[in-house]
């Protein structure tokens, strides 16, 4: 590919991001599939309907750490490249699994959660490489954006397919996600390389190019940021080849904390107990049919979508920190709320779950989606980026692993309200962890992140 080409960055931003349609797109399809599956297999086994619905977590913790070193080594367009791909096997196959063959669809679907958790690790990191330190929380929440856009996508296609024969809903639903693989596919093929990683390979003209693409030809600034990098470059240059042991260096040690801390709270709040399995907790609250409360997850991606374009408003114009403790405060006390109304109001209408959830999906959606993303991808240094996303990334999925595996076997044993208050504490002890481990990182370039990290630790 010739870097030099001339190629619009509103494309290269639009498929940059791309890859959160991927993960998107399947964190949402299980929702309205599983009903169908469950009817379609007679599946009563809460443990296997766990396993089936967390499977690709699963993989995705895996193909989280592979890619982010692999990254380092092949560079981030090649691994987005080979997660489409790998993505759209997987999705096919799930469409093809045979009757009842549950073991089959947990192994062809943590085959796909390597090629989602590739995908999570290497996007934002790409994104924030590729953007200009005053847009970088805007752009980099651009992959959030499309996140919840898959998302919605997925409950649209689920609803409009509810008609059709269980057996054939599911497996069209499942099946449908190799259409978003082969688009990111196909834009992927015309981006550059970033020029973090370019420079890193000693291809300085190349990394120019892509700089100039991106900068509106600003000579001054292309100057200025080519020096910024090479001098973090050539500090990284004299020390030993980065090893997993360096994630832990005093220099590295609070900000590979700091973000792979964020990556695992933002699952471990219980995000996806929501987005995997709203069909069957209102099923649990009313005792009608999962099947067709299929419009509800349709509310809840708007609600996502709207929120993330929210975010890509006041992304640079209000402090990382500020937003994080403010969407946690609120997470957590809309999921305390319920357990609270049920013990004051034994006889409320049981729809008032639905009411709660979805403030906390509203102010997650704007807050601890996006932010998550952007930490990840803008607070970890140059020399350790790939590998430090890779860990944040699979701590992100094991938290998605375990919320869809035990959600179901959790509520199979207490009552909804206890769950979802055991998450309100785990979103406020999130808030306490943001307010003591996360610095502020709205306004600085990558290189100046690193080095307040390192005037603050001696190193």
């Amino acid at each position: 590919m010739v870097v030099a080409r001339k190629i619009s960055s509103k494309f290269i931003y639009f498929f940059g991001s791309f890859g959160g349609i991927l993960f998107g797109y399947d964190i949402g399809v299980m929702t309205g599939a599983l009903p169908f599956l469950e009817h379609d297999w007679q599946l009563h086994n809460a443990a296997v309907i766990g396993w089936i619905t967390s499977a690709v977590m699963f993989g995705a913790i895996f193909g989280g750490a592979l890619a982010g070193q692999l990254a380092d080594r092949f560079g981030r367009r090649k691994l987005i490249l080979v997660a489409a791909a790998l993505f759209a096997v997987g999705a096919i196959l799930s469409m093809l699994a045979p009757n009842h063959g549950s073991y089959y669809l947990i192994g062809v679907r943590i085959i796909l959660g390597l090629a989602v958790g590739g995908a999570s690790a290497i996007v934002p990191a790409y994104m924030s490489e590729m953007a200009p330190a005053k847009l970088r929380g805007r752009l980099s929440g651009l992959n959030q954006t499309m996140i919840c856009t898959g998302m919605l996508l997925s409950y649209i296609m689920d609803y409009l397919l509810k008609n059709l024969p269980a057996n054939w809903a599911w497996r069209l639903m499942l099946g449908l996600a190799a259409v978003p693989a082969v688009i990111l596919y196909w834009g992927v093929l015309y981006l550059p390389e970033s020029p973090r990683f370019l420079l890193q390979q000693h291809q300085d003209a190349k990394a120019r190019a892509v700089l100039m693409n991106l900068r509106t030809d600003d000579v001054s600034v292309v100057d200025q940021e080519m020096q910024s990098m090479n001098k973090t470059l050539q500090t990284h240059d004299q020390e030993q080849k980065t090893s997993w042991l360096s994630l832990w260096r005093p220099r590295y040690r609070p900000l590979v904390i700091a973000g792979v801390g964020v990556a695992a709270l933002q699952q471990f709040q219980g995000a996806n107990a929501i987005f995997y399995y709203i069909p069957l907790i209102i099923q649990k609250a009313t005792g009608h049919a999962a099947s067709s409360a299929l419009l509800w997850p349709v509310v809840q991606g708007i609600i996502l979508v709207s929120g993330s374009l929210l975010f890509l408003w006041i992304a640079d114009r209000l402090p990382r920190r500020f937003l994080l403790i403010l969407g946690g405060s609120v997470m957590g006390i809309s999921f305390l709320l319920p357990a609270m109304v049920n013990w004051l109001l034994p006889n409320a209408n049981p729809l008032l779950i639905v009411l709660f959830l979805s403030i906390y999906v509203a102010f997650y959606s704007f807050t601890w989606a996006p932010l998550t993303w952007v930490i990840t991808g803008e607070i970890f240094p140059s020399a350790i980026r790939g590998k430090a996303a890779g860990v944040a990334s699979s701590c992100n999925w094991i938290g998605s692993w375990a919320v869809g595996l035990l959600f179901p076997i959790m509520t199979a044993a207490l009552p909804q309200e206890v769950v979802f208050a055991i998450f309100g504490v785990i979103c406020l002890l999130g808030v306490l962890f943001v307010q003591r481990k996360v610095p502020e990182t709205r306004g600085h370039s990558l290189e100046e992140i690193e080095q307040q990290s390192m005037k603050k630790t001696g190193d």
